[in-house]
């Protein structure tokens, strides 16, 4: 009896692996289908009350390419077009900082701004009173602001503290900085103005990321996880979270090198959303439920 249990048991165990794996593979095309929602775990190990917090699901309504050398920092939609930031990181020795307007066709982007990637790693972007303005991650970290038709740059602005992401409700600029704050800024002379701090129901949420303004609210990336979040700006609490571990485990099967989730923009006009993540193969255009 001893002698034969090892046989046992590896026939046992195969069988089992070979179980699990193959209804591990069907959770997961069932969870990528076009009426996503998801409840898969993301990478940070926050203490989940999701109970109690309304989820945002979604569908995917188109999908289209996207640069795979595109470490992407900021995502937005002005006057029809399509704009996305990148940092260069040395990880991924094609990418670089800059910005520019997306091509739908091609996923490739026409650049407007390249900035040193000696010097500088760009970070979040937004248009407000007709200039762009593009954040810095760290030494130095600042501001850049540009002319919105000519891209010519108009001055800068040194920040307090790292640029992450960056939107605007139309009066300040709002940017992140991968703490739980998120800090107003006036566009004339990027004084601040106030300091909202975000919290779920486990209190302060750090690491908000890459921001986009959408009826009212602001959705943040939280960097390091699969979760689009919906705050409050009235209080800076998060009302609803959506969980996209599914759609970057299906990016992640077409290109191994993905990084993280990141990149919400809006088009205020079409109502489109659209979604994606640093070395992401697809650009989402997503319907939120």
């Amino acid at each position: 009896m001893v002698r034969v249990l090892p046989l046992i048991f590896a026939f046992f165990s195969t069988f089992m692996i070979k179980n699990i794996t193959g209804i591990a593979l069907i959770a997961l095309f069932t969870a990528c289908n076009s009426n996503a929602t998801d409840s898969g775990s993301a990478s940070n190990d926050r203490a989940d009350n999701s109970n109690s917090m309304p989820v945002l699901n979604y569908t995917v309504v188109n999908a289209y390419p996207h640069d795979t050398t595109s470490y992407t920092e900021g995502f937005l939609v002005h006057d029809g077009q399509l704009y996305e930031s990148t940092g260069h990181t040395d990880g991924v020795p094609s990418s670089k900082s800059l910005f520019g307007i997306v091509d739908l066709k091609t996923g490739k982007i026409d650049t407007k701004v390249h900035l040193d990637d000696k010097k500088y790693f760009g970070e979040g972007i937004t248009f407000l009173d007709g200039k762009v303005f593009q954040m810095t991650l760290d030494t130095p970290k600042v501001c850049f602001v540009y002319d919105a038709k000519t891209f010519k740059k108009i001055t800068q602005y040194d920040l307090n503290s790292e640029g992450w992401g960056m939107t605007t409700d139309g009066t300040y600029l709002i940017r992140s900085d991968g703490s739980s704050n998120l800090s107003y800024h006036d566009p004339k002379d990027f004084k601040l103005i106030k300091i909202l701090g975000v919290s779920d129901n486990n209190g302060p949420m750090a690491m908000i990321n890459e921001l986009e303004y959408i009826n009212g609210f602001i959705y943040a990336n939280v960097y390091q996880t699969n979760y689009l979040v919906k705050i409050d700006p009235a209080n800076g609490k998060v009302v609803a979270r959506g969980d996209f571990t599914s759609l970057r485990d299906q990016q992640k099967l077409k290109y191994p090198d993905i990084d993280y989730f990141n990149g919400i923009a809006y088009d205020s006009t079409t109502k489109k959303i659209y979604i994606t993540g640093k070395l992401w193969p697809n650009i989402f255009e997503i319907k939120l439920q």
